[in-house]
């Protein structure tokens, strides 16, 4: 995940119960990498140990955490001696090691490069400018102590505005989900995405009727119960803004901020 992710506020959600080298996902749900890896994880009955992130009170910069993630981020996986960092490689690595459902990573060459090629295209195009616009809406007001320029709110609507488009008309196109007529974890990581700024107030998805459909057709595959899970861990969370950061993430975040406007 990336900085957008690290530097959200956080919500407390009990650990599942201790499980002797077995496998741990360190994970705060506000970040949506940590919400997809959590809902995988769950959908698909994979037992964890979930270890709860404080990332508001930078808990990702300890010396304990970069034993298992150098690179400070979240989700992070550790299974026994192994370790892994970056959410679309825990993906892989979980459906692969738990063999899962075929539908979610293909077993076929040709259907799974369509779910590589999704997950390669999102980190720079539809996650990116989804966090960006959550960072302005959201966590910029709070942070810098006044509002956001409306050209840069306007900048950034446009330029997700953008993602959305190719989405639908590249990925989506006319099927029912992102690579074919059944879930992958394509989906998941577009859904979880495009849920953040609900948060806000806002539905991206807006207008794009076939975006709306394809986002029914998710909900329904994850199931009623997930989807409330991660509702309610949103509303608490929205509950929560303007709470206390701990004041080095919160001057980590300013600087983020500064850079983007």
């Amino acid at each position: 995940c990336g900085l957008t992710c690290s530097l959200s506020p956080c919500v407390p959600v009990s650990s599942t119960p201790a499980a002797t080298m077995g496998l741990e996902l360190y994970l705060d749900l506000m970040s949506p990498p940590c919400r997809w890896v959590y809902m995988f994880a769950k959908k698909n009955n994979i037992p964890f140990e979930h270890k709860q992130m404080v990332l508001a009170k930078g808990e990702q910069h300890s010396e304990a955490f970069a034993k298992v993630n150098p690179l400070k981020k979240v989700p992070a996986l550790k299974d026994g001696d192994f370790t892994l960092a970056e959410s679309t490689a825990i993906l892989v690595y979980l459906a692969q090691k738990h063999k899962t459902a075929d539908h979610w990573y293909p077993s076929d060459l040709q259907k799974r490069a369509r779910v590589d090629e999704f997950l390669a295209w999102q980190h720079t195009t539809l996650t990116m400018n989804n966090g960006r616009l959550t960072m302005l809406k959201t966590m910029a007001p709070m942070v810098l102590g006044h509002p956001v320029p409306a050209e840069k709110v306007d900048a950034a609507v446009q330029d997700l505005n953008m993602s959305l488009k190719q989405m639908e008309e590249k990925f989506l196109q006319d099927k029912t989900f992102l690579t074919g007529e059944e879930i992958s974890l394509a989906d998941l990581v577009a859904f979880t995405t495009a849920a953040q700024p609900l948060g806000g107030g806002l539905d991206i998805l807006e207008g794009r009727p076939k975006l709306i459909a394809w986002r029914q057709h998710v909900e329904a595959e994850i199931g009623e119960e997930l989807i409330n899970e991660m509702n309610q861990v949103m509303e608490k969370a929205k509950a929560m803004l303007g709470g206390p950061v701990d004041p080095a993430v919160k001057e980590m975040m300013k600087a983020y901020l500064q850079k983007m406007l």
